[in-house]
């Protein structure tokens, strides 16, 4: 990936290599991310969850039923995760020899601007994943790279900021994102591809899978599922 775009973070405490800031994780809630999940994964299926974090959506997974195991590169991510089996690892390297029911990707790493890490991560998706299984996948809305602007609001009594945007590229975009948390600062920088519809589908035929349908009207999440070896991909139009 060309440097310029690489994730970057800043504050006190580790920062993980893309750029996260493990304290600033460990401080906040879900804000309904299980509860996206375990409707489209369904009640009591086995997940595995690709770039954890700190936890924060795998503690109410658990809490939901659900048998997670939990990956991520950072260790110290991974220290503050409860109740799931947890594997460090980067993704794309991933190889359990396991298969799961669900596969979670999250944190919109999906709108990385490398093509080629974006093949990776959704293979590792497909090697874990059971045939009859599914693909859950949180994506940058498409519609808020045209209007993304600078925002403040509150979060867990945290300040979140966005600000700095700018479009180094067609179909780029890149910012900063700033958490304050009494007298402690983050912020991290990032670039991200917004992906058309049929850019995502392209990706996901490409890693073996099928654009089943959005979970979310913004079309911030959506479902995928394995295409069988010998199916020939027919017209879809997602629900």
């Amino acid at each position: 990936m060309p440097s310029e775009y690489r994730s970057t973070g800043s504050g006190p405490g580790p920062i993980t290599p893309d750029g996260c800031a493990v304290e600033f994780y460990a401080l906040v809630s879900e804000r309904g991310e299980s509860q996206i999940v375990h409707e489209a994964a369904g009640p009591g299926a086995s997940i595995l969850e690709l770039g954890c974090g700190a936890g924060r959506v795998t503690r109410p997974l658990v809490a939901l039923g659900h048998l997670v195991v939990a990956v991520d590169e950072s260790a110290d991510m991974l220290s503050h995760v409860t109740g799931a089996e947890t594997v460090c690892s980067p993704i794309q390297t991933l190889s359990l020899g396991r298969h799961f029911d669900a596969v979670l990707l999250s944190s919109n790493l999906i709108n990385v601007p490398d093509d080629g890490v974006r093949a990776e991560l959704l293979a590792a998706c497909r090697a874990h994943v059971a045939d009859t299984g599914s693909v859950i996948v949180q994506q940058h809305p498409p519609a808020w790279f045209e209007v993304a602007e600078d925002r403040e609001r509150t979060q867990d009594g945290i300040i979140l900021r966005t600000r700095d945007f700018t479009r180094p590229a067609p179909g780029l975009l890149s910012g900063t994102v700033e958490y304050v948390a009494g007298d402690r600062r983050w912020t991290q920088t990032f670039t991200a591809r917004q992906l058309s519809e049929p850019a995502l589908t392209a990706s996901l035929a490409q890693a073996g899978l099928r654009l089943d349908r959005y979970l979310t009207p913004d079309q911030g999440w959506f479902r995928a599922v394995p295409v069988p070896a010998d199916h020939t991909p027919a017209d879809h139009t997602p629900r």
